[in-house]
């Protein structure tokens, strides 16, 4: 019997055994925008824990959003989100709480912890930042004024082709009521009516080309396709650095009215299928010579305050939140129920008047 007993307790060991290693993770599947993590600081992830990070990727928030409600909460362990978004994704139990699991929120600077999306921090760690504003062709535009005009104004630029950048409407009635002097992060109904006016009148311009998310804006206009176009400062940054003969007469501006301070976030999906690898990713992000290493490759900007010393000079003092960049650059409003509904309603009548 003894025996017997033996043999059956070690069966069931070596059973419990096999199911532990069959639910070990040996991949990380995360949703990111394209060209956005440093395949090196992936790879001395992958090595330190053994696991295979399969990426997949979005072109905007909306598209992450669509592609989540559809069933990807469960299919990815770790997403991307924009600092508006994620109250969203909270609000439709798109994303888990991260817990006290998570190593290095130190390393942030002040002004990017208990964030207004995120004011306990229980959602999303930052990751990185950027601003939006409008990327141009020089050999056309030698010196505009950088004002959300050269888009919006058609005494300003009457027939040169342009873009607009596609996805979640906010962006798009940001800029206008930005320009119009109500703000970027405007809410009002009345400067929300006044904007989906102005936008409805640019979209029926005869050299509006249409709309194309930041990276597609800026090959259009190293194609001749478009002249000018909104898209994200990284973006622009990335691609002069790696192909400056055929990116090298574009440039990008802030408009003076104001635009778009966007930090991009790291969080976890509600179903994730790996939550406790996802937080071990997260925190491996916060290490400051990950975190250096990200800015650098993406050509965006840091919030983590500890990897400002392994950084090149312009691009450390471009990640130091200045006073001035304050005063022009704000995040894009928080909106839910009602008031999403009407920009939405807003953006759907401007496109379709």
């Amino acid at each position: 019997m003894r025996t017997t007993a033996a043999l059956c307790l070690s069966a069931l060991c070596l059973s419990l055994s096999a199911a532990a290693q069959a639910q070990t993770p040996d991949k990380l599947y995360l949703f990111n925008w394209t060209e956005y993590a440093d395949p090196g600081v992936i790879e001395d992830f992958e090595k330190q824990y053994g696991v295979e990070v399969v990426q997949s990727y979005f072109t905007s928030n909306a598209e992450m959003f669509s592609k989540l409600v559809a069933g990807g909460d469960a299919q990815f362990d770790v997403v991307v989100p924009t600092d508006y978004y994620v109250p969203r994704l909270v609000a439709a139990g798109l994303i888990q709480p991260l817990g006290d699991d998570i190593q290095g929120r130190d390393n942030l600077m002040p002004a990017f912890r208990h964030p207004s999306y995120d004011p306990q921090d229980a959602y999303s760690v930052p990751y990185l930042w950027g601003v939006t504003g409008i990327v141009y062709d020089t050999t056309v535009f030698s010196d505009p004024a950088h004002s959300w005009s050269l888009l919006l104004d058609p005494k300003v630029n009457p027939d040169q082709p342009f873009a607009l950048l596609g996805g979640d409407p906010q962006v798009l009635f940001g800029m206008a009521c930005a320009y119009q002097g109500h703000g970027f992060d405007c809410t009002q109904r009345d400067d929300w009516i006044a904007a989906a006016k102005l936008v409805s009148q640019t979209l029926h311009r005869p050299n509006f080309s249409g709309f194309a998310d930041s990276t597609a804006a800026i090959d259009q206009i190293a194609r001749g396709v478009t002249r000018a176009a909104v898209t994200y400062s990284g973006d622009l940054d990335y691609r002069k650095a790696d192909a400056p003969e055929t990116y090298g007469k574009l440039e990008f501006f802030i408009p003076e009215e104001g635009s778009q301070l966007g930090v991009d976030t790291l969080a976890i999906p509600k179903r994730a299928p790996h939550p406790k690898l996802a937080r071990d990713f997260i925190s491996f992000m916060l290490r400051p010579e990950n975190a250096a290493r990200s800015a650098t490759y993406a050509y965006y900007r840091t919030p983590n305050q500890a990897a400002l010393p392994l950084l090149d000079a312009d691009l450390r003092e471009a990640s130091q939140l200045s006073d001035a960049q304050r005063a022009k650059l704000t995040p894009a409003p928080q909106l839910e129920g009602d008031q999403l509904q009407l920009l939405q309603q807003l953006a759907n009548e401007a496109r379709n008047r």
